[in-house]
């Protein structure tokens, strides 16, 4: 009796143990190919920086369709990955079915979806969103990016893998004690505020806004220098007025000095009002005096205009029913719509980009390393300048032999150690910052300066995404905002957009067709050998016994 007391004491003991040991030590094996569950080192470095309490409430709760509960499964096995490595991310998932209206108030808009079940379509509306909040910090988190995707499969997949970049750019962004600034160049006529607001007010939210003019070098070159160079990243939108050799001097130190750089430029004068109120302009080169500037970082901007077969629409009036004027909306082929690179993190599942009036940029050879952004499509056509451009020819009929020009580059990023263009030459102005060159330093290049410029309805910005006429959805503010991003980022945050995961969706149709098979093959056959067992079982049992 004793001993059996003590096997007991010792199995208890031991279960007690065990249990100590599995409450203090937890460890979870990530078994996926693809690594899905396993936290990049940006992820653990951003979340490690977390030290008070960080909410996540995700509205992926309800009934919603079947195939997207997968992307409420996947949302909460990841927000449980940054919950164990850090306690303080507190998770909590709601129905947003009683507060849709103060959700949309605060930005979230719903998802209309096309859902297939048993083979009858229908509809419903989900709202695909997080929110975290942090102290006084609040921003929320779209967990289905805007995409062009051919299934609503394939943006099931995109939305996954884009879980680990979304959630650790937001977390990071409301955990910076430190802000990055950027500066706003103005001066030389660049884009009034308003038709930047849509840009610029999503970029504020991340980064500090300063506006900075260049008419200061005029008067005291060295301080303008001084000044610029305190800041991080210099965005140029669309100047139309000639850079001096004194503000040249200044961006090109501002580069030198480790100061990224977003050019937005338009070398041609090609003006859409004029186009819609007389039928016709004249697109003429504009000189910005920024060639050999350019030149040294290994780039050129042409004076030609592209055509693209693959292009954006506008709205033209096509006649009159009774006294109101009928529009219709036609691809108008100076409006190339471009796609990204597909292997960058800047470009990586972002919608096509509509360019106005875009020109041509080459690249010249030497040590900078150029990574294309934007390109056409392969059905191209150059048209020199100066030239007059009529709206009419929007009916002219489209000769494809003539649109051989194959894919022209609108947009590229640099990167490397950029050689001063004032190396080995007389400086307009003397500074005790001078440098001959950057190292391991940032710019991209645009060869559109409207590519940022949003339109205005009922004197409010519309939004950069869209098309106030033909409602039509574009990747501009993507593109531009990870951009900024890129050039800004120091921990690799912008890299986890490249993130790739396979996930195994159900073939519907096929599981429709073959759903009678497969409901007798998982019910009714484990009846039926349970069946089969136990008569047999009871034979055999009887026979031996009797």
């Amino acid at each position: 009796m004793n001993k059996k007391l003590k096997n007991i004491a010792i199995l208890i003991i031991g279960l007690i143990f065990l249990n100590i040991i599995n409450q203090s030590f937890y460890k979870r094996f990530d078994l996926t190919a693809d690594k899905r569950y396993t936290l990049s080192k940006t992820t653990e470095k951003i979340i490690s920086k977390v030290d008070k309490p960080l909410f996540i409430s995700v509205y992926l709760e309800g009934d919603f369709p079947s195939e997207f509960k997968r992307l409420q499964v996947e949302t909460r096995q990841y927000l449980e990955e940054l919950a164990i490595k850090n306690p303080n991310i507190k998770i909590n998932f709601e129905a947003p079915d009683n507060q849709r209206e103060n959700l949309i108030k605060r930005g979230m808009l719903p998802s209309q979806l096309t859902v297939e079940e048993q083979g009858k379509l229908s509809e419903a509306i989900i709202f695909p969103w997080a929110e975290i909040t942090y102290g006084k910090k609040a921003t929320i988190v779209s967990l289905l990016p805007n995409a062009i995707v051919a299934s609503q499969d394939e943006q099931l997949q995109k939305a996954i893998e884009n879980l680990e970049y979304s959630f650790s750019n937001a977390i990071n962004s409301v955990t910076q004690k430190k802000q990055k600034s950027i500066a706003v160049i103005t001066g030389n006529g660049e884009l009034p505020d308003i038709y930047q607001y849509s840009f610029l007010s999503e970029v504020a939210k991340k980064y500090k806004l300063a506006k900075f003019t260049l008419d200061s070098v005029t008067t005291n070159p060295q301080q303008t220098l001084k000044d610029l160079t305190s800041l991080d990243l210099a965005i140029i939108a669309k100047p139309t007025q000639k850079f001096t050799e004194k503000e040249k001097l200044t961006l090109d130190q501002f580069i030198a000095n480790g100061g990224k750089t977003l050019w937005m430029l338009d070398n041609v004068q090609a003006d859409q009002d004029s186009l819609f109120t007389s039928g016709k302009m004249l697109a003429y080169p504009r000189d910005l005096n920024l060639t050999d500037l350019l030149f040294s970082y290994g780039i050129r901007i042409n004076t030609t205009l592209i055509k693209d077969l693959y292009a954006a629409q506008i709205p033209l009036a096509t006649g009159k029913v009774g006294n109101q004027t009928q529009f219709k909306n036609l691809d108008w082929f100076y409006h190339p719509l471009v796609g990204g690179n597909p292997n960058h993190a800047i470009t990586k599942n972002i919608s096509p980009v509509r360019l106005q009036f875009a020109n041509q940029i080459d690249t010249l050879k030497n040590n900078i390393k150029k990574t294309p952004l934007l390109l056409s499509s392969t059905l191209t056509k150059k048209v020199g300048t100066p030239s007059f451009i009529e709206l009419q020819s929007i009916a002219d009929e489209v000769i494809e032999d003539e649109y051989k020009g194959g894919n022209q580059l609108f947009a590229v990023l640099l990167e490397g150690d950029f050689k001063s263009a004032y190396k080995n030459r007389v400086k307009p102005f003397e500074t005790p910052l001078f440098k001959d060159h950057a190292t391991n330093n940032k710019m991209v290049i645009i060869s559109d300066g409207d590519i940022g410029k949003n339109q205005i309805l009922k004197e409010k910005p519309f939004d950069l995404n869209r098309d106030k006429w033909t409602n039509q959805q574009f990747g501009n503010k993507d593109f531009l905002l990870n951009t900024v991003d890129y050039l800004l980022d120091d921990a690799g945050l912008i890299q986890l957009r490249n993130k790739t995961l396979q996930i195994r969706t159900l073939d519907k149709q096929k599981a429709f067709k073959e759903r009678t098979f497969w409901q007798f093959f998982n019910v009714v056959l484990p009846l039926i050998l349970l069946f089969a067992f136990g008569f047999v079982f009871n034979y055999l049992r009887k026979r031996k016994y009797s």
